[in-house]
């Protein structure tokens, strides 16, 4: 008779699966709360103790570390001596395992755990069963997900000794033990408020395969680093199924959101850079303001609102070819009439960054990653001071930190006109700062923006006069800039020169 030994904590699946494995003569050995449930059902279970000859012990943390159950697992099949073992030893083969772990994750993330609660969370014996009979895969079935519950039944009614099953099963495994442990890792490095322990270990779960990547000559998929987490937590609507670049801009597009955070919001987003942003006293209002800075390069963009999209909103964005739109919630009307656009994906939710622990930031180079703390996103204006002799005028002060907060999610350098709480002129991405400041310019005239009496948001200092002498000519009243440079005194005074209002932030807002 197989045997199989069931211990578990997510019971998904568990009661179908142990009944399938009995009908088929197999017999079910189990442990604690897992035995329970399958006597429960009426299953037949013999106790783990009863194979070791020993209690559960230590308020269960010790139960299966047993050379009964691992020599059990680990014996070799086809190795004579360690089938000698088992019988000189009187050890019955275990022949399946299914093995889920305690739930460490969920623990930590529930607000006011204790040390104590997190620690009793970290499962020993679990890990152990799962990596024993992984390692032992050609002869012991080994199951650490409820969803292949039903193949591994399938295979074995069809008598189907399925290695690359096996294999597969087995790789699971240790991708799934190896993520545990980092969870476990990172919960104590932020014990020790290590932003940067000696080693990072990241781990991520596959959300979905993508059609492929940036360009279609390359393969790609979207990892999580928890089911359900940021933008794996947006549910779509409509739509085509999201691409690689969708994803990528729908990030932007949040990014560029988050700042405003409380307020009424729209970006309009084209490759992971605003080409228009604004607040505005409704959902309506700021998309208007939005598109007004740039409707060309809004062509084919991904748009975020901080609001609820309304029907007249909805009716709005679907007179424009729009590749995503994402917001909190959409009226059933406004679903409607965006799915009417087969192919614009409408995403609902909130993608939220989540606990501390993922608040770093990674970048891939050759070799390695380079890992930072992600930028704020509140903007903090207590250390701002005005370095000009005029002072800026409250609406200038308004547009000012508008700008600001508009400024951080534009590729550097970046340069960004506002007025009333919108952009009128975005200068992204360009290899000097006053390139950047006359594209700004141009694209405000591109869209007849008057630049006369706007302000200037700068993600950088000035290393020259030059940017600040464009911002003058163009009609530039105020300009906000965190400061810094060698150069300093010579901006200010070319400010002064010019009668503009310029604040220095103290802090950079480099996005690379």
């Amino acid at each position: 008779m197989p045997r199989a030994l069931l211990s578990v904590s997510d019971k998904t699946g568990l009661i179908d699966f142990a009944r399938g494995l009995a009908e088929l003569g197999w017999e079910l050995v189990s442990t604690g709360g897992t035995a329970k449930v399958l006597r429960d059902e009426g299953l037949s279970v013999v106790d783990v103790a009863d194979v070791t000859g020993f209690p559960e012990m230590m308020d269960g943390r010790v139960k299966t570390l047993h050379p009964a159950v691992h020599g059990a697992l680990l014996a070799r099949r086809d190795v004579p001596e360690h089938m000698d073992a088992l019988r000189e030893h009187q050890i019955t083969p275990i022949d399946l395992v299914a093995v889920n772990l305690y739930p460490f994750r969920e623990t930590i993330a529930r607000k006011n755990v204790t040390d104590e609660q997190a620690i009793e969370n970290i499962d020993i014996g679990g890990p152990s069963m799962l990596r024993s009979a992984a390692k032992n895969f050609e002869s012991v079935w080994v199951i650490a997900d409820p969803t292949d519950y039903g193949r591994v039944l399938a295979a074995l009614e069809a008598h189907d000794d399925d290695h690359d099953l096996r294999k597969l099963l087995a790789g699971k495994v240790y991708a799934h033990t190896a993520s545990y442990d980092a969870a476990i890792a990172a919960w104590f490095a932020l014990q020790r408020n290590d932003k940067f322990p000696q080693t990072i270990v990241v781990s991520f779960d596959r959300a979905q395969s993508l059609r492929y990547g940036e360009n279609p000559g390359q393969a790609a998929a979207f990892y999580a680093e928890r089911p359900g987490a940021g933008l794996a937590g947006l549910t779509q609507r409509g739509g085509k199924e999201l691409s690689f670049n969708n994803l990528l801009d729908l990030e932007g597009a949040l990014l560029a959101v988050d700042p405003f955070a409380g307020e009424t919001a729209c970006a309009i987003v084209k490759h992971t850079t605003p080409c228009g942003l604004a607040i505005g006293a409704s959902a309506i209002d700021a998309y208007k303001k939005a598109l007004s800075c740039d409707p060309v390069s809004a062509f084919g963009s991904v748009i975020a609102f901080t609001v609820p999209v309304d029907d007249e909103t909805a009716n709005a964005v679907a007179s424009l070819f729009v590749e995503c739109i994402v917001a909190p919630e959409f009226s059933e009307g406004a679903v409607e009439i965006l799915g009417r656009k087969r192919n614009l994906r409408v995403l609902v939710g909130r993608a939220t960054w989540g606990n501390r622990a993922t608040n770093l930031d990674y970048k891939r180079v050759r070799g390695g990653v380079l890992v930072q703390e992600r930028a704020a996103t509140i903007v903090n204006t207590d250390d701002w001071t005005v370095v000009t002799t005029r002072q800026p005028t409250p609406e200038e002060s308004r547009d000012l930190l508008f700008a600001w907060k508009a400024v951080a999610s534009v590729k550097s350098n970046a340069i960004v006109l506002a007025r009333d709480g919108m952009t009128i002129g975005i200068g992204a991405g360009q290899m000097s700062r006053v390139d950047a400041a006359f594209l700004a310019v141009h694209k405000a005239e591109l869209a007849s923006h008057p630049t006369q009496g706007a302000v200037l948001g700068s993600d950088a200092y000035f290393p020259f006069r030059d940017g600040v002498d464009q911002a003058a000519d163009a009609g530039v009243s105020a300009i906000v800039q965190p400061g810094g440079s060698v150069r300093d005194p010579e901006v200010i005074a070319a400010a002064n020169e010019k009668g503009l209002a310029m604040l220095f932030t103290g802090q950079r807002q480099f996005r690379h």
